[in-house]
């Protein structure tokens, strides 16, 4: 698509967001030049409207944002640009312009099945997470079954504070179940994904 720099004054509003939690990161603005160079960086450049000159985010901080993709919108004046920010953006010290956290909850999940895959490979004494994989499959699926039925009993009690720990118990011993069989999180999104993509 052609990209409309005319309304602006040969500039078109970029909104940034991480490629990886989709948080909306910041709002500036691009001219062609600052696109071109972004497309051949792959650092994520402005033209900064105060100073009249291109500046590449990160320049004087070191806080980058590493560029994944680059979508316009449906009338080409305005870009969703998808970075990876190499540390906070705004220039206050927040994770982003707009003073939100930029993690997603879901993220930790990936830190934990990471902490289990470690946990499978030394093998620390007095690790829960060493116990399991010591005692093998058939006892971590026995635990699966147990936290499954668990949540079972609290969702049909109504009780959502045992409801949210069980589940926790759950979605722990499933990444361990996993991890014991070399399978990962991603896997069974992927699966997902063909089943409703």
């Amino acid at each position: 698509m052609k990209l409309n720099f005319s309304k602006n004054n040969g500039l078109i509003p970029a909104i940034v967001q991480d490629a990886n939690t989709g948080r909306v990161l910041m709002l500036a603005y691009m001219n062609d030049e600052a696109l071109q160079k972004t497309k051949e960086s792959g650092l994520v450049t402005f033209f900064s409207r105060s100073r009249q000159k291109l500046w590449t985010k990160g320049e004087t901080s070191g806080n980058y944002l590493k560029l994944r993709e680059i979508l316009p919108d449906c009338d080409g004046d305005t870009l969703l640009i998808k970075a990876v920010p190499t540390g906070p953006v705004c220039h206050t010290g927040s994770d982003t312009c707009f003073f939100e956290e930029n993690q997603s909850s879901i993220d930790f999940l990936n830190q934990l099945e990471a902490l289990i895959e470690s946990r499978k490979k030394e093998m620390p004494e007095g690790s829960y997470t060493t116990h399991l994989f010591k005692k093998g499959i058939k006892k971590i699926a026995q635990k699966v079954g147990e936290e499954a039925t668990e949540v079972v009993i609290d969702a049909v009690t109504n009780n959502k504070e045992r409801l949210l720990q069980e589940t926790a118990d759950l979605m722990y011993h499933l990444l361990v179940l996993l991890k014991a069989h070399d399978l990962s999180l991603g896997d069974v999104a992927q699966v997902l994904e063909k089943r409703h993509g």
